[in-house]
């Protein structure tokens, strides 16, 4: 049985440890952290119709249109499947709106346009001054029991998940990578483990674990504000109906309401700071969606850092949500190691289906995945079984 370790223990991480496991591998997932303590574990919680991307990036429209339908039937119980509306505001968001509409059609993004006054009934912390709605099939999702539910499926199949365990090293035979060296943060010891695949699934800091192996990758780190306010002050998730910006999202997460989001450049995945100009600028931004925001207790602000595709020269706001998988026997002629990178949390198990695509192949194997399909196990489980 072939082992393969993953390091990451974020959506991606999960999603691939479950996938891997049903095709019948051993398999070691290292998290330096607790588990989804990093990017997955702090977006604002939205779980992508694909509206927002069909325009600029239609490959993510498709991958999350696809991506929402399968969520919402294996783990119903970390969805909120209350839908989402896009509200134009001005005439350049009126005129924004048939394309929109186009585009989603093109990659089967389900769209369609309600009434100003059925709009209002259904939503009536909405500004009167709407000019028109679409509805979509956005939902929201708990950042962390969606992952969890993952890493309970997984572990129960034989996964071995370890937290606060840091790869420090990428272990080589020449031209083979053969394991990972790991600091184990709660013994306070090093400690090698071989393996067959190691699978670079560390998102916004793929780009320092592929550097442990001498090996750079094309991909950005680029934090983002997100607020949340006190009280639950829309049912829907609401967006602003124009091409992706700041504070153009609000996603209602129990009795709370989240405000995103705002984005950066940096080099440094692990910089959390939130500048208080944008926790301003979000407030105000979707404060002209929904007016009652101004007036809302602020409970919460934090960034997430996403792991963009591309270099620092990229526009943020236009960067590609999509992902890639890197077989890098192929890329830089060293055997073992493969990276996946990009994409959002919405896809996270399409992006663990082509990375565990790619092993099988590597490792000679025809099994197909289940994952589509197979229902996921209580969240709640994985701290059950947790030793």
């Amino acid at each position: 049985m072939e082992h393969v370790i993953i390091i990451g223990g974020g959506g991606t991480g999960a999603a691939l440890a479950h996938d891997l496991s049903l095709r019948g591998f051993e398999v070691s997932l290292f998290e330096k952290g607790g588990l989804v303590s990093g990017t997955t574990g702090r977006h604002h919680g939205l779980l992508h119709s694909g509206a927002r991307y069909a325009v600029h990036d239609p490959g993510a429209a498709r991958e999350c249109a696809r991506e929402n339908a399968i969520l919402r039937t294996i783990a119903p119980g970390a969805i909120e499947q209350n839908g989402g509306l896009f509200v134009a505001i001005d005439d350049a968001d009126v005129a924004y709106a048939r394309d929109l509409i186009d585009h989603c059609r093109r990659c089967d993004v389900p769209v369609r346009e309600i009434a100003l006054s059925h709009a209002l009934t259904i939503e009536p912390a909405l500004t009167p001054d709407i000019r028109y709605v679409l509805e979509v099939s956005d939902a929201t999702v708990d950042a962390w029991r969606l992952p969890l539910q993952f890493f309970a499926t997984a572990r129960a199949a034989g996964a071995a998940i370890h937290q606060f365990s840091e790869v420090t090293g990428i272990l080589r035979s020449g031209d083979c990578v053969t394991g990972v060296r790991v600091r184990d943060h709660r013994r306070q010891i090093d400690h090698d483990v071989t393996g067959d695949v190691v699978v670079n699934a560390a998102g916004a800091w793929a780009g320092l674990v592929s550097g442990l192996a001498g090996i750079p990758l094309s991909i950005q780190p680029a934090p983002g504000a997100m607020v949340s306010l006190k009280g639950r002050l829309t049912d829907r998730v609401i967006n602003r109906l124009h091409r992706p910006g700041e504070g153009d999202i609000i996603v209602p997460q129990r009795n709370c309401t989240i405000l995103g989001t705002s984005i950066w450049h940096s080099d440094d995945p692990d910089s959390y700071d939130v500048p208080p100009e944008d926790v301003e600028r979000l407030i105000a931004a979707c404060a002209v969606m929904v007016p009652s925001i101004r007036d809302a207790a602020v409970h919460a602000a934090w960034s997430a850092v996403r792991p963009l595709m591309g270099t620092g020269d990229t526009d943020l706001w236009q960067a590609s949500r999509d992902f890639e998988c890197y077989d890098h026997a192929v890329t830089d002629n060293l055997e073992g190691l493969v990276s996946v990178i990009g994409g959002k949390a919405t896809t996270m198990r399409s992006m663990a289906e082509e990375t565990a695509d790619l092993i099988c192949r590597k490792t000679g194997r025809d099994i197909p995945c289940r994952t589509a399909t197979e229902k996921l196990l209580n969240y709640r489980l994985f701290y059950r079984s947790e030793s």
